[in-house]
């Protein structure tokens, strides 16, 4: 897939094999979403993998999401090239939780936005997002605009874990909230172990968003971290919100028109490669 886009961020859901807490609460996604539906999308757009990342499952169901993820891999009609698995580095049993996971995962999230402030900043924790750094696995860290500076204290906290900001880092595009966005988004590029996915940020547009909105934001965290330090996600079906895949796709290109080939390369796979040592 050297030409192809590599998705480093697809959701799949399936409310009869697992429970979603957090889906009732938004009605728009609050469906199944297979992985044949994305297929059918992504052949047509040049995407070639893609990287499952967790659903924020009921937790109870870490574990089976994961196993459930694995049993589609086989005759997936597109390549599942790795799991985001959810993890609790907050919870007890850590370690062997770390343990018990295969080789097809590659990387753990644990939202920040779903728990008090306080989860992340606990020694535990930190401990806990520390031992990724020995086991090889990523961490992305999934955090609103206002929870940057949670970001930037899990960075400094565990510096030998690699780390992957998902989503720009949730800016509020629509309204415009860009000073504190900006500034934390150069701060947190100052920490070298940790690179950004610029995925779906077209949810965070609002209903009329054109493309010249996406410009400075798009710009500004290319900037900040090096075009080695980006990669791409499609937030499938969450970027449904601000149009879908196909949109979402095409915006990129657009953004990365001037852009070099290599440079391109670099955003829509091979960074990927490197950070989720596919």
């Amino acid at each position: 897939m050297d030409d192809l886009i590599l998705d480093t961020h697809l959701h799949l859901v399936d409310r009869v094999q697992l429970r979603y807490p957090w889906l009732r609460n938004v009605p728009s996604l609050n469906q199944d979403w297979p992985l044949a539906s994305y297929a059918s999308q992504a052949h047509k757009l040049g995407i070639g993998g893609a990287l499952h990342m967790e659903v924020d499952v009921a937790d109870d169901l870490i574990e089976q999401e994961t196993t459930w993820i694995e049993e589609q891999t086989p005759n997936s009609p597109i390549p599942i090239l790795g799991i985001i698995a959810a993890c609790r580095p907050e919870a007890i049993g850590f370690e062997a939780f770390l343990e018990r996971n295969t080789d097809r995962v590659v990387g753990f999230r644990r939202p920040l936005h779903v728990v008090p402030d306080e989860t992340s900043q606990t020694p535990d924790f930190r401990a806990n997002v520390a031992r990724l750094a020995k086991t090889g696995h990523v961490f992305d860290l999934c955090v609103t605009a206002g929870q940057l500076p949670l970001a930037i204290g899990l960075a400094d906290a565990a510096p030998s874990t690699q780390m992957v900001l998902d989503h720009c880092g949730v800016p509020d595009i629509a309204g415009g909230e860009w000073d504190a966005w900006a500034g934390h988004i150069a701060n947190l590029a100052q920490r070298p172990n940790v690179c950004v996915k610029i995925s779906g940020v077209i949810a965070y547009g609002g209903d009329h968003w054109h493309l010249q909105d996406l410009h400075r934001w798009f710009n500004h965290t290319v900037t900040c971290f090096g075009i080695e330090r980006v990669c791409w996600g499609g937030d499938w079906p969450v970027c449904t919100l601000g149009g879908g895949l196909a949109i979402w796709v095409a915006a990129t290109r657009a953004l990365t028109a001037d852009w070099s080939a290599d440079d391109r390369a670099a955003l829509f796979h091979q960074n990927a490669r490197r950070i989720w040592r596919l």
